[in-house]
């Protein structure tokens, strides 16, 4: 059977990874240029079309996919006379793959049906690496029978693929997930830099506290670059400021006081205001160590 045709916006670290597996797959391919020209090139060299607006993506595809940063980055992208929605063909499926505002969401969705057309939200667990494997985890929401529908799709991209609800499920989980990792990436980088200030090892500190119920692969993350000066996690300090943020703002949405966040939302935002926003999160760690570098023998 042939391959949906994808118009593709977005190709930064993850995005770029998920064109290649589509382009390893056979899928035709459509892009746009947004910040970087090299994965557009890479895209094109492998056979993908560029266009110049979100709006000719839209017209060439059967499938939209985005993987953007920011709410108002897709927005910008779906609106407007050039955005998606002005090019859309009926029966075409939008796909936000980003981690956005649920209200966002929701909003564009209404717009989407409109023209005959439908919408999900399918944020992403797991790495760019795995993204090229295939390896990710999706968790979709939207129309159930959507969902059926590009299943196959999300199986060449995912190996643990969910449908976890309504439209706007996927992003509420997701931003639940990431409130839940940043904190404990925050805590589990403090750690590590309150162990220089006592004179502890790094590896000993590792070593017994994942001995017991504490040991998670987010620790794991952490550890691979205070311990062993690996990055393991693509993830940008901005991107994580962003997301505890949205969960912040979601949870204001519903009214309820979120206490747990604001420690993880200071850290990461204190670290972005001082220069460490394009540094991933596990580099966390270092900026803990600078901030404590002054304590130490007080």
């Amino acid at each position: 059977m042939s391959k949906p045709a994808i118009g593709f916006i977005g190709l930064g670290l993850m995005g770029s990874a998920m064109v290649g597996r589509m382009q390893d797959l056979g899928y035709p391919m459509t892009v746009i240029a947004n910040r970087s020209r090299e994965a557009i090139d890479k895209a094109v060299s492998r056979g993908a079309t560029e266009v110049k607006t979100a709006r000719e993506i839209a017209q060439a595809a059967d499938i939209v996919m985005m993987c953007m940063d920011t709410s108002a980055s897709v927005e910008s992208r779906m609106l407007g006379d050039d955005g998606v929605i002005a090019g859309l063909k009926p029966g075409t499926i939008v796909i936000d793959f980003g981690t956005s505002l649920p209200g966002s969401t929701k909003m564009l969705a209404t717009e989407v049906e409109a023209k005959g057309c439908s919408y999900m939200d399918a944020p992403l667990g797991r790495t760019p690496s795995h993204a090229v494997e295939g390896k990710l985890n999706i968790m979709s929401a939207g129309d159930k029978g959507v969902f059926d529908k590009v299943k196959p799709v999300f199986e060449d991209l995912g190996e643990n693929v969910f449908h976890v609800g309504p439209l706007g499920a996927g992003h509420t989980l997701k931003l639940i997930n990431n409130f839940f990792a940043m904190t404990t990436a925050c805590a589990m980088s403090e750690a590590f830099a309150m162990a220089d200030l006592a004179g502890l090892p790094r590896d000993k500190l590792f070593e017994v506290m994942s001995a017991g119920p504490l040991k998670s692969g987010m620790m794991e993350f952490i550890k691979g670059h205070a311990v062993d000066n690996e990055i393991l996690l693509a993830f940008s300090v901005a991107n994580a400021r962003k997301d505890v943020g949205y969960y912040s703002q979601m949870a204001d949405e519903f009214g309820a006081p979120t206490i747990m966040s604001g420690a993880a939302k200071s850290a990461l935002g204190l670290a972005r205001s001082q220069g460490w926003g394009d540094k991933m999160v596990p580099e966390m760690v270092d900026y803990f160590a600078e901030l404590f570098s002054g304590k130490k023998g007080a």
